[in-house]
């Protein structure tokens, strides 16, 4: 599933293409696409006819477009989903399921082979749409309050990688950058939060930025050919992983074989050196 930097990409690529471009024509050619606009496909395109998009947002991995009415139109990529900027006359995509004709001749594209994402019109304001209103927001956010999710963070009784992963605590963090960060830290994935000092979750947190930072820098990280940015493509931060992934392969710090473990129906990719596992860590992981 894609992450903040892969969103994020995704964002900067509708703010340079989209925004300030009328939408003309709406075709949906799968209403699974739109199951949680739940007004139908022809209220979705009576919506967003004739409107204008004035912004781009995101917040953690949620991304929406703002129209001229303020309208909220929420554009969740779930496993598999691709905003694509094309020509309206260039080859369709496969698994193509909604298409914007934009004034200027462009034509916006929403790819999902897997059907798990998907777009709606939403209520709540352009700054925070009703479905992300319980979203933290994330460590690349100006407003991010560190020492908030610090106190939030050792408050709480469970697996530093499990925290991580909560989107109501800190938004943006998925599978591949919890290992690269909790690597970088380092920290076992089963650490208990309760029992972290504060400067090892504002180093974690520090972590968690930089290396968000470090994979936007260059795209992303793209496995296959599922995440691509708006020109269809692939980032190459999975060139610079040290952990995710990186099974049997010496660990770059301390040449230890990296581990993984099945952990919540995932993997998690950690140095048994570098971050050695806890005491009673299956309990609490």
């Amino acid at each position: 599933m894609p992450e903040l930097p892969e969103v994020e990409v995704v964002r900067r690529g509708l703010e340079g293409h989209v925004v300030g471009r009328t939408v003309e024509r709406v075709e949906v050619l799968d209403v699974r696409s739109l199951r949680r606009h739940l007004a139908g496909a022809r209220d979705f395109a009576a919506r967003l006819e004739g409107r204008t998009v004035t912004a781009a947002r995101r917040r953690g991995k949620f991304l929406w477009l703002v129209l001229d009415d303020d309208t909220p139109v929420v554009c969740h990529l779930g496993m598999s989903g691709q905003m694509l900027v094309e020509q309206p006359d260039a080859p369709r995509e496969k698994h193509l399921k909604v298409a914007l004709d934009l004034s200027g001749g462009t034509q916006l594209r929403f790819v999902d082979q897997r059907i798990f994402g998907g777009m709606l019109v939403s209520g709540g304001t352009p700054d925070v749409p009703d479905e992300v209103a319980h979203i933290a927001l994330d460590p690349l956010d100006p407003a991010f309050d560190v020492e908030d999710v610090v106190r939030r963070a050792r408050a709480r009784r469970t697996g530093v990688k499990r925290a991580l992963l909560d989107q109501t605590l800190v938004s943006g963090v998925g599978n591949i950058y919890a290992d690269e960060a909790l690597w970088r830290t380092p920290l076992h994935y089963a650490r208990a939060t309760d029992r972290l000092r504060p400067i090892d979750v504002r180093r974690l947190l520090g972590h968690v930025a930089d290396v968000m930072r470090d994979a936007l820098a260059q795209g992303g990280t793209s496995f296959d050919a599922l995440y691509v940015n708006v020109n269809g493509q692939s980032g190459y931060f999975d060139r610079s992983l040290n952990a995710y992934g990186q099974e049997g392969e010496p660990c770059a710090r301390c040449g230890t074989p990296i581990r993984r473990d099945t952990w919540m129906n995932r993997s998690s990719y950690w140095c048994p050196r570098c971050q050695p596992r806890p005491r009673g860590a299956n309990a609490r992981s």
